[in-house]
């Protein structure tokens, strides 16, 4: 019996592993193939290892601390976006959404940014830590199906950022940047790679729109709808790759 549920993959780590081909799964995951999956002995879920392949894992054995699996993989983890990502710090509770949103959607390079609009108090939530990171991107891997963590990285500082690094950050990329006033519409389906810089909810101002331009970003829109930052990343996604 194959079960559907939210986390539509388990994501095993090399921790798990108690003999060749059985994991044994403790907290968060155990109580949850409990609770959502309602897994027991003999059931199958889709398991995956991280950084690594996907298959079946059949649940074995059952106590009061773990469940033991049985696993068993075939297949390689879906495709990556050729999509780099550049975001402007959201609110910490938006930053949990983006960051999930990220691995769900197989984008594997992401900056976190200021920008004017950034309060300065963001920068000093504990979501930016290195834990709470890796938790929420794994939480995406699980909804997605996938099994490659992205890589996230912050930058505190616009400018040395604009003008330093993205020079050479989107040679041989599409670079774009979403702006609700620019003139050029979104393109679709776009072949080969692409650098996507969206800003905060108010958007970049002009002064950093221009600093993008320079850098050989082209301004897009996605019509008249102004939209969170999490579905503006969902949605550019989806439109250009």
């Amino acid at each position: 019996m194959i079960i559907e549920a939210v986390m539509n993959l388990i994501l095993l780590f090399p921790g798990d592993s108690t003999d060749e081909g059985v994991v044994r799964l403790t907290g968060r995951r155990r109580d949850h193939m409990l609770a959502v999956h309602r897994a027991a002995v003999g059931d199958e879920l889709t398991v995956g290892i991280a950084g690594g392949r996907i298959g079946k894992g059949r649940v074995r054995k059952l106590d009061d601390d773990a469940i033991e699996l049985a696993i068993a993989l075939d297949a390689d983890p879906p495709p990556p976006l050729d999509l780099t990502l550049i975001v402007a710090l959201p609110r910490p509770k938006v930053m949990n959404r983006v960051v999930a949103a990220v691995a769900s959607l197989g984008i594997k390079r992401l900056f976190l940014i200021n920008s004017w609009r950034v309060d300065k108090s963001y920068w000093k939530s504990p979501r930016l830590s290195p834990d709470n990171l890796r938790l929420q991107s794994i939480l995406g891997l699980e909804q997605g199906r996938d099994t490659v963590m992205p890589a996230i990285e912050l930058r505190r500082l616009f400018r040395p950022f604009v003008e330093e690094e993205l020079p050479e950050l989107t040679r041989e990329t599409a670079a774009l940047v979403a702006h609700p006033y620019a003139a050029e519409e979104c393109p679709r389906d776009v072949r080969g790679p692409v650098t996507l810089a969206i800003g905060p909810e108010g958007g970049f101002i002009e002064q950093e729109i221009a600093s993008l331009t320079r850098a050989g970003f082209r301004p897009v829109h996605l019509g008249s709808r102004i939209f969170r930052v999490e579905t503006a990343v969902a949605a550019l996604a989806g439109r250009l790759k």
